[in-house]
């Protein structure tokens, strides 16, 4: 991995391992060790954010998970899940160098036309983007944050 950056998220304090030139990270999530890239740093930090500072239980929280998408294999990043299990929150993380464009746009709305999330973000751990769904209305509303944690959600 280039060396680690600093992010526009709170700090967070990960396990870090080295073994043969190679940086592991301990997953906040799948409680592994994960081969520490760019975008994994930013994901841990994304991670770390929703559950310290939004206060999402990490048992609400999946990461990598696969979906198929007419027929191809996907890995979302980040979903965040509600008390009945429902997908509220997905969050899409790329490494601080790639630029939030068009491209990581249509592959975060590509998974949320499959999740349908109510709400989403796109992140590279420097600039973040959050959007808030009605389903009802068929609207997108972009968002300066997605909401705490409510149990009685």
């Amino acid at each position: 991995m280039q060396a680690i950056i600093p992010l526009n998220l709170p700090k967070t304090e990960l396990t870090l391992t080295r073994k043969d030139n190679v940086i592991f990270v301990n997953c906040l999530i799948r409680k592994k060790k994960i081969i520490l890239t760019p975008e994994e740093w930013v994901r841990q930090h994304y991670i770390n954010f929703l559950s310290s500072h939004l206060q999402y239980p990490l048992s609400f929280i999946s990461v990598e998970k696969e979906l198929n998408y007419f027929g191809l294999k996907k890995r979302w990043d980040i979903v965040v899940f509600d008390n009945l299990f429902e997908p509220i929150i997905l969050v899409e993380c790329k490494a601080p160098n790639i630029k939030l464009n068009q491209e990581a746009l249509k592959q975060v709305f590509t998974y949320q036309n499959k999740l349908n999330c109510e709400f989403i973000v796109l992140s590279n751990g420097i600039e973040h983007f959050q959007w808030q769904v009605d389903q009802l209305k068929k609207t997108i509303i972009e968002v300066s944050q997605i909401p705490i944690f409510s149990s009685s959600e």
